[in-house]
């Protein structure tokens, strides 16, 4: 079982994190934060790759899985990862289907197949 969604972009890593905070208000979702996950180790002295999750909502999905069982919030908002692994950079997000799995007795609907849909082609137009 595949966790995650993750591919390669075509961008350098800044233009790559602002094609997907584009990308997402294009697919109708909010960025609610963006973290520069990097800067923030660094901070500490802990020196990475860099590292970027933005995360999104779309009210109408929230307020469907919410409404299906409130405990799906832990798992929200929907983060996208934008992160460099040697000259590459990747764009990564976990796969929404895997609620279900989680939640076994919500009825959640078309609405992670939805969300997955929409996550993936954030991704895929920010990557180019």
């Amino acid at each position: 079982m595949e966790l995650d969604h993750t591919i390669e972009s075509r961008k350098s890593f800044d233009e790559t994190v602002q094609a997907v905070l584009h990308e997402t208000a294009a697919a109708n979702y909010r960025v609610l934060a963006t973290h520069d996950v990097s800067a923030t180790l660094a901070e500490k002295g802990f020196e990475r790759e860099r590292v970027t999750i933005v995360e999104l909502c779309n009210a109408k999905h929230a307020h469907a899985v919410l409404a299906a069982d409130v405990r799906i919030g832990l798992m929200l908002p929907c983060p996208i990862m934008v992160y460099a692994e040697g000259d590459a950079v990747k764009i990564a997000t976990m796969k929404p289907t895997l609620i279900a799995q989680f939640f076994p007795n919500a009825d959640l609907g078309d609405v992670p197949t939805e969300v997955e849909t929409s996550l993936k082609r954030i991704m895929e137009r920010a990557a180019g």
